[in-house]
């Protein structure tokens, strides 16, 4: 059974507002508008019975895994099937924090210096583990990128959320390129320059 939220009336929010908070709100607020943007409140929410329950028993199950020998690529592969398996099981997006509490408990930092080659925690230390392991790791947290994409593109995400997370663990992000290219108007050699100089004539 869905747990529905019941929305406060609009009226009576305002009703309990200072004049000057009540001044300060957007017009199209003050008239009910905007109520179903996923950025206002806990719009957008989903909660389903139970889900709770499923989130803490994935949780419990990775904080009682037991540690593996991570220069192993046989059991770092064993241990990515079961990661993946265990959020499967339950029907939930698998997390990169989940993956890195897999691997014998790490967090998401950690996992991300495996992934790019990067030295941890700005100490300059790269963790040295085999090619075959950091190519599985690599391969795993690849995996998780593309299925961000794929609830991205079919909407099996909310937008805000998605966007966030597309940010903090893949590395993207909104950029404007400004292109500056050389003044292509008149050239002035260096002879006619000192000329100039010597003069006391000005550069136009």
């Amino acid at each position: 059974m869905a747990l529905k939220r019941k929305d406060k009336p609009i009226g009576l929010v305002k009703d309990n507002m200072s004049p000057s908070a009540l001044k300060e709100m957007p017009k199209h607020v003050k008239n009910g508008g905007g109520r179903n943007s996923p950025m206002i409140g806990d719009n957008g929410l989903m909660l389903e019975e139970g889900d709770n329950r499923r989130f803490m028993t994935i949780n419990k199950e990775l904080l009682y895994m037991e540690n593996i020998d991570l220069n192993d690529v046989e059991q770092v592969k064993k241990r990515l099937a079961e990661y993946f398996d265990l959020y499967a099981r339950f029907d939930v997006k698998p997390t990169v924090v989940g993956m890195a509490i897999a691997l014998n408990g790490h967090n998401r930092h950690w996992l991300w210096a495996v992934v790019h080659d990067a030295p941890l925690g700005g100490r300059g230390n790269v963790e040295k583990l085999p090619t075959l392991v950091t190519t599985c790791i690599k391969k795993a947290y690849n995996m998780l990128e593309n299925s961000w994409e794929t609830y991205m593109q079919n909407g099996k995400i909310n937008p805000v959320a998605g966007i966030f997370l597309g940010k903090n663990n893949f590395a993207y992000k909104d950029q404007t390129e400004h292109i500056v290219t050389p003044n292509a108007g008149e050239q002035i050699n260096t002879e006619e320059i000192k000329q100039r100089y010597i003069t006391g004539d000005s550069i136009e």
